[in-house]
């Protein structure tokens, strides 16, 4: 079995290989998707896809990593942390019960959890990518709130992985248990609402 000793090669046709499988990963997911699939998306012969990535599994490593800056990125252009804490929160938690929720979400914690023992490696990368960037995107906006007087956080690190947890609430378990498969905005909102005035009660100044 292939593990994360193997090493990605970059080179000309790197950006449409990744680019490639991640169309497939979000349309199929890790399991299902193949590697047929993955070099036709990506209009490369499979010769070329292994030549890059010796493993699907390191494939799926540079998606989720380029797909988690992604989603950050966007995110943070479409939130202005000059507003109150509540508003900004508010959109915060919105994206991150979006994210949570997402099938590319889903599957990423699903694989990284299956095969982090497998594959050496893996749990730390989806840690890296996933909740410690969330964590330091929201660990610098505390700073500026704290410093306007807005907030008062003495542990910013742990209050950062508390409002991330807070987002997973309720909903998160159901659908990684496959116990509610389909999710409305009305409980999307639900988890929102209670994070966000949970966090604010322990955290407001």
């Amino acid at each position: 079995m292939p593990d994360g000793s193997q090493s990605v090669r970059r080179g000309r046709k790197f950006d449409q290989v990744v680019e490639g499988a991640r169309q497939v990963f979000l349309t199929d997911g890790f399991e299902r998707a193949s590697v047929d699939d993955i070099a036709r998306a990506a209009e490369v012969s499979k010769a070329t896809l292994y030549s890059y990535f010796p493993d699907k599994r390191l494939l799926f490593v540079e998606v989720m990593k380029a797909e988690c800056a992604r989603l950050a990125d966007t995110a943070m252009q479409d939130i202005d942390f000059a507003q109150p804490p509540r508003t900004v929160l508010t959109q915060v938690a919105g994206t991150l019960v979006d994210v949570f929720l997402s099938e590319f979400g889903l599957q990423t914690f699903r694989m990284s959890i299956a095969e982090s023992r497998n594959f050496d490696g893996l749990g730390p990368r989806y840690y890296e990518c996933g909740p410690q960037l969330v964590t330091s995107i929201l660990m610098g906006y505390f700073d500026k709130a704290q410093a306007k007087g807005e907030l008062d956080i003495e542990d910013k690190e742990l209050a950062a992985h508390q409002f991330c947890e807070l987002c997973k609430a309720y909903l998160f378990p159901r659908k990684i248990l496959h116990v509610e498969e389909e999710v409305q905005d009305a409980q999307k909102s639900r988890v929102v609402s209670g994070a966000v005035d949970m966090f604010l009660a322990r955290y407001a100044s």
